[in-house]
């Protein structure tokens, strides 16, 4: 037997860990990776950010030296308050000129992020295994990632433009103010910054428990919408529209009231800075009041100490939104990132190759005494040892629960086996790149779900890239080409959500003629033509021989009548292989098959 050489096979079945909870400076770290790569840019960005506030704090100081020259009593000439006034609003411009660029410059970083890790989450949700994706839900998910990634802009937007800006504003003015006048003043901005920061982070971790359950109702919300759109058909056959409306209102509601909790603490915190922020400019102002009673302060510098705050204290105003803010993108960044946290269950083992198929007309397959359960208490498959030659046709029947279409899901590994193996050509499905298996095997699935786009978009999806002719030659195979013709659009003819717009014999037309187009070593069909009425289904069956003859073929089949032709046929029963043979040694035999045979004579008789 071949060493076998794969990553550990994870419990089936087993429930998936829940999502780990992270610190928001673990999240912080997640995230500044991707910002660090433009390096330069951030350096450029954080320049133009402190040449921005070092003029925006010299308004004030050039607005000071313009009242003291114009004081009564002082002496001076019109030209040194001319060239302050100059000076005053070549500050104000530079202030918006670098502000902008920093925006400018920065803008880049932010959206490149965005763009990088919208891709990686993707692309990590494709890689995911089938029963991730079974058990998710779409809408919640999909609310979930746009949600990560508008916080990624969120959190960038506000702690570059918003919070270090305010920072290094803050830190400027405290020096001014401790370099040239009574300590007091910069004590009481101290104290007055400390009391706001601390009341701010208190009160908004108080609300962020509210946020975070506005998140899952609204995520539920959303789940229910689409879940609800989506089988539209469903709950119009049993006119349920109103117990979905009602099930989605009592989602409304829940988020509702969670959302009247939030603003009320929302406006709680409000009213608190804003009496923090009154008390501290008040007592500031006072200050420099008795300064300029005194003489030991001009005019100047109340207007100075005045201006200051306004300036500082304006956007402090909104520094509880901001932090919440920050706080809510932090939250919704977590939860993107967990996605990411999420097992993928089937990878490709270390040192993985290519699959490689030698034989011109197929590789040889091999079910090798296979076992599965998607559950643990349950098992599915019980040793099924069967092989298919290069080239060769065999079908696998059995009733409805048998685990025929499980066969087709272990072929592609969307699962792993629970025990033996499945070899092509000798190589053990797990010591192969997923990849390279998937291009080589084909399949034409019973249920066929096409994509919100047009006819040609869904046969061109089995080779992206094919010319229009290969095209209209896959339709032409899969007996397409009449429809085609027929539609004034041609192949530009749209499917509907989910392809709801075409027959279900068509939608499995267009299975065909896109599994055709990709042109696999290994052909699946699994029902391929149960959608179909007898004529359509005679003449594809025509052209699905035609096309198997060259390649190693699984046929998963309920009518038997679509498998007498098959080189050998496997007939399952509750998971084990009761019977194979060709199709006139299982009826000789006047077994399960041969009373499955007649069973389906009988009803066809009857139609």
């Amino acid at each position: 037997m071949r060493r076998r050489t794969s990553t550990p096979e994870p419990r089936v079945g087993a429930a998936a860990p829940a999502p780990r909870r992270r610190g928001d400076w673990q999240t912080i770290r997640l995230l500044i990776p991707y910002l660090w790569r433009y390096r330069v840019r951030v350096l450029l960005a954080l320049g133009f950010l402190i040449a921005a506030k070092v003029a925006n704090v010299g308004v004030p100081v050039v607005l000071k030296g313009i009242v003291d020259a114009l004081t009564p009593g002082v002496a001076a000439t019109i030209a040194a308050p001319l060239a302050l006034v100059v000076a005053y609003g070549l500050l104000r411009l530079s202030t918006t000129l670098f502000t902008e660029l920093r925006e400018l410059i920065f803008a880049r970083v932010t959206e490149r992020a965005v763009r990088t890790i919208a891709l990686q989450v993707f692309g990590h949700l494709h890689a995911l295994s089938l029963r991730f994706h079974l058990d998710r839900q779409t809408g919640g998910l999909t609310r979930d990632i746009e949600r990560g990634t508008r916080a990624i802009s969120t959190l960038v937007s506000f702690t570059l433009y918003s919070i270090l800006p305010t920072l290094v504003e803050i830190s400027m003015v405290i020096g001014y103010l401790a370099l040239r006048y009574d300590p007091w003043f910069s004590l009481i901005a101290i104290g007055a910054l400390a009391v706001y920061v601390v009341y701010t982070v208190i009160v908004t971790e108080w609300r962020t428990h509210f946020r975070r359950t506005m998140n899952e109702l609204d995520s539920k919300a959303n789940t229910r919408a689409i879940d609800s759109l989506l089988n539209y058909e469903t709950v119009k056959y049993f006119g349920n529209e109103r117990f979905e409306a009602e099930r989605y209102d009592d989602t409304l509601g829940h988020y509702e009231r969670a959302r009247l909790k939030s603003q009320a603490s929302l406006s709680l915190l409000n009213v608190g800075q804003s009496a923090i922020i009154a008390a501290a400019t008040t007592l500031i102002v006072w200050r420099a009041t008795l300064g300029v009673a005194s003489g030991r302060m001009t005019l100047g510098d109340l207007v100075l100490v005045n201006g200051f705050m306004i300036q500082l204290y304006i956007p402090l105003n909104f520094l509880g939104t901001l932090y919440r803010e920050i706080k809510q993108s932090l939250t919704d960044l977590e939860k993107m990132f967990g996605l990411l946290d999420a097992n993928r269950e089937i990878d490709d083992a270390p040192g993985a190759k290519a699959l490689t198929v030698a034989h011109a007309l197929g590789p040889r397959l091999r079910f090798d005494h296979v076992h599965f359960s998607y559950d643990a208490a349950r098992p599915i498959l019980h040793g099924i040892d069967f092989s298919v030659a290069p080239g060769s046709t065999t079908a696998v029947v059995g009733a409805s629960g048998a685990g025929k279409s499980t066969l087709s899901r272990l072929l592609f590994r969307f699962y792993d086996v629970t025990g033996g193996r499945i070899l092509i050509d000798g190589q053990d499905l797990r010591e192969v790149t997923q990849d390279s298996l998937r291009a080589a095997v084909g399949i034409v699935p019973q249920d066929t779900v096409l994509f919100n786009d047009t006819i040609g978009y869904n046969i061109a999806y089995g080779r992206p890239g094919a010319d229009r002719s290969a095209i209209l030659d896959a339709c032409r195979s899969a007996q397409l080409d009449a429809l085609v013709a027929a539609l004034p659009e041609g192949l530009d003819t749209r499917v509907g959500e989910r392809g709801l717009k075409l027959s279900g014999g068509e939608k499995q037309r267009v299975a065909i003629a896109r599994m055709l187009l990709k042109d696999p070593a290994i052909l699946i069909l699994d029902e391929a033509t149960s959608a179909l009425d007898t004529r359509n289904e005679q003449a594809i069956q025509g052209a699905l021989r035609a096309v198997a003859a060259g390649r190693t073929t699984l046929v998963i089949a309920h009518r038997l009548s679509t498998v007498v032709d098959a080189d050998q046929i496997i007939v399952l029963d509750h998971g084990r292989i009761v019977e194979r043979g060709t199709h006139a040694e299982l009826l000789a035999r006047e077994g399960v098959y041969a009373r499955m045979w007649a069973a389906q004579a009988q009803e066809r008789e009857r139609i």
